[in-house]
């Protein structure tokens, strides 16, 4: 549902692992080839003047209209964003469709008593550290990859695979000037305050009956993330060369060149590594926390649908163009839904 979604707990404490975009998004074994610490830092990536961004996807039910703009990440620092179509379809709306995400808040009192609890959460447990738990031609990997991308950070050397891979994901893309894309945020979020449309969240609420448990076995639990930081090696640097194209890609609004350019799959073992730790055995709502999101949003669209002459909503341009996304649930439903020209 989002470039990587991931427990809500470790979101509401600060422990975001990321991709990406993620929301977010390696191949040092080249004899001939200079090694990644001696290779040249990636070239900065630059999108220049007004773009539209792609056209947003209609879903219609009779006469009333969902419009919704499929946001892309990472972006160039300086791409500057503006689209006369979105402008005018929140202009035209009564209600803005936020996108789906999930959440733990314990509370703040409870918050406080966990203070204490959460000082270690990203280190491996035991103390162990990246050398101890990668093989050794993977940490020869992962030691050329930080000092290439990662040169004053060596707190890296001694946390969980996935937030080290996290970690390189975010240098290389600051290296190569890739942002999450909070500018095209940003201007959203003052168009729909512009126009005083109503906000409707879809984000799930998790429980937290259970935080301290949760924390404690977070903290001494071994997840199996060493497939994440290998993919995330394996994938790095071929996502960040493609990272221009698929912001250019998604700056013209060809949805057919971002079809094309769809990134690299390390998501999904990212994701597992976290789910199927046996920390959440307690709370079955966060491993089916992608579920939730989905039923959510697909539920106040339709709430929406019936309710609104017109809606306007953003979604990832990945979860869009997913097969079994949310628009395809939305179409299988009987509701037409149109792609962008």
């Amino acid at each position: 549902m989002s470039r990587l979604v991931i427990p809500a707990l470790l979101l509401c404490l600060g422990a975001l692992p990321a991709t990406a975009q993620a929301t977010d998004p390696t191949d040092t074994s080249a004899a001939a080839a200079p090694s990644a610490a001696e290779a040249p830092p990636p070239e900065q990536i630059h999108v220049v003047a007004q773009r539209p961004g792609p056209g947003m996807w209609k879903v219609s039910k009779g006469d009333h209209v969902l419009w919704v703009f499929g946001t892309h990440a990472p972006l160039p620092k300086d791409i500057e964003w503006r689209s006369r179509q979105v402008e005018d379809a929140i202009a035209r709306s009564s209600e803005y469709l936020a996108p789906p995400g999930a959440k733990a808040s314990p509370g703040f009192f409870r918050t406080i008593a966990l203070l204490p609890h959460l000082i270690g959460m990203r280190k491996n447990p035991d103390g162990a550290s990246l050398k101890d738990l990668l093989p050794p031609e993977q940490y020869a990997r992962w030691t050329a990859l930080r000092a290439k991308y990662l040169p004053d950070n060596d707190d890296a050397e001694h946390e969980r695979p996935i937030f080290a891979a996290q970690a390189l994901v975010r240098g290389a893309q600051r290296q190569a000037g890739l942002t999450g894309g909070q500018d095209v945020a940003r201007r959203i979020a003052a168009l729909v305050d512009r126009h005083k449309l109503r906000r409707t969240s879809t984000t799930v609420d998790l429980p937290m009956d259970n935080a301290r448990t949760l924390v404690k076995d977070f903290k001494k639990t071994a997840l199996k993330d060493v497939a994440c930081l290998t993919k995330t090696m394996d994938t790095l640097e071929d996502e960040i060369a493609d990272a221009g194209r698929r912001a250019q890609a998604w700056a013209r609004g060809s949805v057919s060149e971002l079809r094309a350019l769809a990134a690299a799959e390390r998501e999904q073992a990212c994701f597992d590594s976290i789910m199927d730790s046996a920390a959440f055995d307690a709370e079955p709502a966060f491993r089916n926390m992608r579920a939730l999101m989905r039923q959510k949003w697909i539920a106040a669209a339709e709430q929406a649908l019936a309710n609104n002459a017109s809606t306007f909503a953003v979604l990832q341009i990945g979860e869009i163009l997913q097969r079994d996304g949310v628009l395809a649930a939305l179409a299988a439903k009987g509701y037409a839904v149109e792609q962008p020209e």
